[in-house]
């Protein structure tokens, strides 16, 4: 089977970067895929957490080796190009393709959201990297119309996540709430969002899920601070670990992150989305269930409502009818 290098935001223990690596490996290695290096931040974590090899990403000698001795690159999934964060990491991203175009290697996107992109360079870049690669998929209808003005062509995908395999639900009636610092986070959500909790359950546990460090965490003990500062008796976690197998065990979940938001469909969690971006506004509208806006102008009392009219049941169909289409991507790799 082919030799097969992955790039993208690895090893920082993102969730949502991380669990696309896993099923992405986990695919690999279920067509017989063995040979597999992955660019991460964190080399040990990444080998022993996907049993795969991989390097460093900024040991450039390194990188460079490994591509050439390759015969697929894949990059992504994740929002990798795109200059909001900044253009260096777009630029490190866009070198790392432009090095596997130069040694003639298959080059695949994998699921990726392109953009924004605000600079002239980097749409210049993006445009004369992506149309000379083997294959492109997109996650979304944003990517997938920017790149077709680019004259690329793509194919639009779900998010890989819908195919991942989880365990039967261990339901423990617990409540998850999962925040990350943004620019539009404000007090007034905040403190709305407490009140809720400590008012609707003060009898339940309240697992606060931190699932980046450094966006996450101080934030989520934030919160736990308000919450108990209501309540001082009500029980409360900050989980930073084993995320997935903890949002099965919840009843209930208030979420930001896409990809928490997805996990939580998929066992059947009854889940109200937090609008801090378009995709989670498009995840809450297909799976028709409450959105709180950042501003939190809504009334809580009637999102209460909603919540607890949803049916597990039709959560999880909406979840299992959507499922990764690895077809025409299993082509360029066996």
């Amino acid at each position: 089977m082919a030799k097969i290098s992955i790039s993208g935001y690895y090893g920082y223990k993102n969730f949502g970067d991380e669990a696309i690596l896993e099923v992405l490996v986990e695919h690999l290695k279920s067509i017989g895929c063995q040979d597999i290096t992955v660019f991460s931040s964190d080399v040990g974590y990444t080998e022993n957490k996907l049993k795969v090899n991989a390097v460093k990403r900024f040991d450039i000698s390194n990188v460079v080796k490994t591509i050439k001795n390759s015969d697929i690159l894949i990059s992504g999934g994740g929002s990798l190009l795109q200059d909001v964060t900044s253009l260096k990491s777009l630029i490190y991203y866009s070198a790392i393709i432009a090095l596997g175009l130069l040694f003639n290697k298959t080059v695949i996107i994998f699921a990726q959201g392109i953009g924004p992109l605000n600079s002239s360079a980097a749409k210049f870049i993006v445009k004369n990297l992506l149309k000379y690669c083997t294959y492109v998929t997109v996650r979304d209808e944003n990517s997938f119309k920017l790149l077709e003005s680019f004259k690329v062509k793509s194919d639009l995908v779900c998010d890989p996540i819908y195919s991942l395999s989880v365990k039967d639900r261990n339901c423990d009636g617990s409540v998850g709430i999962q925040l990350r610092e943004f620019k539009t986070m404000n007090y007034n959500l905040l403190q709305k969002l407490a009140m809720l909790i400590v008012n609707k359950f003060p009898n339940k546990k309240i697992k606060i899920f931190s699932l980046q460090k450094t966006q996450d965490y101080e934030l989520s003990k934030k919160f736990e601070s308000m919450l108990k500062s209501m309540n001082y008796d009500i029980k409360t976690e900050i989980i930073e670990d084993n995320i997935i197998e903890n949002i099965s065990t919840l009843e209930y979940l208030f979420a930001m992150r896409f990809h928490a938001i997805l996990v939580a469909l998929k066992y059947g969690v009854k889940t109200c989305g937090i609008n801090y971006d378009i995709k989670v506004e498009k995840i809450a509208n297909d799976a028709k269930i409450p959105l709180i806006s950042m501003d939190a102008n809504e009334n809580f009392e009637e999102i209460f409502e909603k919540i607890e009219q949803l049916n597990s049941d039709d959560i999880k169909q909406f979840a299992n009818s959507k499922s990764f289409d690895w077809v025409k991507l299993d082509e360029f790799l066996a």
